[in-house]
């Protein structure tokens, strides 16, 4: 599925500040490496229906075994393996005569230290990994867990491997041993270690996307393999909100274009951003905020929400819009099958050419039978225009004034909001009354 950089922002996919991301939400790894994994993940949404239905299985396993997930293997452990490798130490004696292994403790005390606390963490890694082939090959596995159960098994097959792994939690190594698994270690395991831990950060990866499935309840969405697209979300909600209102929404070739109306903050912006990262999410293989969702395989989403000026450029917030819009049509162009959502079209120019503008679009964009489209704009004037396009739907968000407070109830209804509460909003913060006190 193809997300440009724009789309993952007006998402909140990946942000400046991670903590308001989609990417921090989901993100339940235990080390940096497998963090960066999902990150990879999260960038790579997949364009094949049995590239979506083997991750859902990986994750639907991984979430039946997530309390017997190894706790021994931690982001310190990855660290101090990294760093044994990196740090350039003393040759490590082959021999393990008496002499030898306590003189290379005394000369070189320093590199024996790391090399004692590595050992540890080597064996606590091993220890992890063995457990974790057991735990991800099982016979209703998908093919690629199988595979790693099986190259991990493969990798761990050395001798002193199999020994180390005899050593039990907390049992303390003899300065003999701690040179003989450091020189072991340090000369001939390097390169398993290395496949053995890319290996580990993919699983960690998967494992966050299970810990978030079961953590936020998601659901897997039901893939149905069309030439046409379609969506039907019941309940579909926004996973970044801590209390979320929930919205049924249908599109289909039939209706294949929503003109969504509403005063600011009746939740536009909100409900066209919940069905851009179900969408997203379903296309990783990964569940999705929504009671129930059903959906065609798309080729992309394409997104005009957050536009900005370009001072540098000397570029203004209309010029900017206009090349999005652009950009939009030339991309969607392909016959492909692609969602696209535009929240609050034309904000950069005044009324009258906003709504010659926008008609000029949405007119054109309806010949487009190949893709999705949101439209939320506050021009409801020109809804009645469009009335007479059979494909387009009109849906708006309700408030209500009560006791000189607004209300939002939040609900999609049937129609066109003819709701005009700026000044309302400017008299209420009390914005009038300073400037009439001047």
């Amino acid at each position: 599925m193809q997300i440009d950089k724009t789309t993952y922002n007006d998402l909140s996919v990946f942000n400046a500040e991670e903590a308001f991301s989609v990417f921090h939400k989901l993100n339940f790894t235990r080390t940096n490496g497998g963090k960066e994994w999902l990150r990879h993940m999260m960038r790579e949404p997949f364009d094949a229906l049995h590239k979506i239905q083997d991750t859902q299985n990986i994750i639907r396993l991984m979430v039946s075994r997530l309390d017997e997930w190894p706790a021994s293997i931690t982001n310190g452990t990855m660290i101090m393996m990294d760093r044994f490798y990196d740090t350039p130490l003393d040759p490590i004696p082959h021999s393990a005569d008496f002499f030898s292994t306590r003189l290379y403790k005394v000369l070189h005390s320093a590199d024996y230290g790391l090399i004692r606390f590595s050992v540890t963490h080597f064996r606590d890694f091993i220890a992890g990994m063995q457990q974790l082939a057991v735990l991800i090959d099982a016979p209703q596995a998908p093919a690629k867990l199988q595979l790693f159960a099986s190259r991990i098994r493969s990798l761990l097959l050395h001798q002193q491997l199999q020994e180390l792994l005899k050593k039990k939690p907390g049992e303390i190594f003899s300065i003999k041993e701690i040179l003989y698994y450091g020189h072991f270690l340090k000369a001939a395991f390097k390169t398993r270690f290395n496949e053995l831990t890319e290996i580990f950060y993919q699983l960690d990866a998967w494992y966050s996307m299970a810990r978030a499935v079961q953590q936020y309840r998601l659901t897997f969405p039901e893939f149905v393999v069309s030439d046409e697209p379609f969506i039907k979300a019941d309940k579909i909600y926004h996973i970044l909100l801590p209390q979320p209102v929930s919205y049924d929404i249908a599109l289909s070739p039939q209706s294949n274009f929503l003109f969504l109306t509403g005063a600011n903050m009746a939740g536009k912006s909100t409900f066209i951003k919940s069905l851009g990262v179900a969408v997203y999410l379903a296309h990783l293989g990964m569940g999705v905020p929504a009671e129930k969702l059903r959906l065609s395989l798309f080729d992309g989403i394409l997104s005009n929400i957050n536009v900005e000026d370009n001072i540098v450029k000397g570029e203004s917030y209309f010029f900017n819009e206009v090349q999005r819009i652009k950009k939009t049509i030339l991309t969607i162009s392909n016959g492909k099958k692609w969602l696209v959502l535009i929240d609050e079209l034309f904000k950069g120019t005044n009324i009258q050419d906003a709504m010659r503008c926008s008609l000029a679009v949405i007119k054109g964009l309806t010949r487009i039978k190949g893709s999705l489209f949101i439209l939320s704009t506050h021009l409801y004037e020109i809804g009645d225009e469009m009335k007479g396009y059979p494909t387009i739907s009109f849906k708006y968000f309700e408030t209500r004034i009560h006791n000189d407070k607004l209300v939002f109830s939040y609900q999609l209804k049937d129609g066109i909001s003819n709701d005009r509460l700026g000044y309302f909003i400017l008299k209420s913060e009390k914005v009038v009354e300073l400037l009439e006190s001047l």
